[in-house]
């Protein structure tokens, strides 16, 4: 069980390693997003690389990411997927929104909890 970076939703994620590709399973309520399961080393190893602050921008799949922040690139094509970690079209966007805090449950990052425009760091 985690929640989001500011505080106000509860959300679970899991790992499906049996699913083509090997997916994290997002739930939300009835609502079901899945992201890449190398998101957590990929998205770390780019934190690390960062090495400071960074946005998270979340946005809706239908909606443009904000340049330099953590949505962006989970979409952009010079990640290491070459584009979006969500696999379900239509829900593939709020990489930004539910990633981060999973990184920190796992110990791999530092997320801020303010009630918006919060950031993350490697650990």
């Amino acid at each position: 069980m985690l929640k989001t970076p500011s505080g106000t939703s509860e959300y679970t994620m899991y790992r499906d390693a049996d699913a083509d590709p090997p997916a994290l399973v997002c739930q939300l309520g009835s609502t079901q997003l899945r992201y890449h399961l190398r998101a957590i080393e990929d998205l770390h190893a780019m934190m690390k690389k960062h090495g400071d602050w960074m946005p998270l921008g979340s946005a809706d799949e239908q909606k443009p990411a904000a340049d330099g922040t953590v949505e962006a690139w989970g979409r952009s094509s010079m990640n290491p997927v070459g584009g979006w970690y969500g696999l379900k079209k239509g829900l593939r966007g709020r990489f930004g929104m539910y990633m981060p805090p999973l990184l920190e449950a796992l110990g791999m990052a530092e997320v801020e909890h303010n009630p918006k425009n919060n950031r993350m760091r490697a650990i």
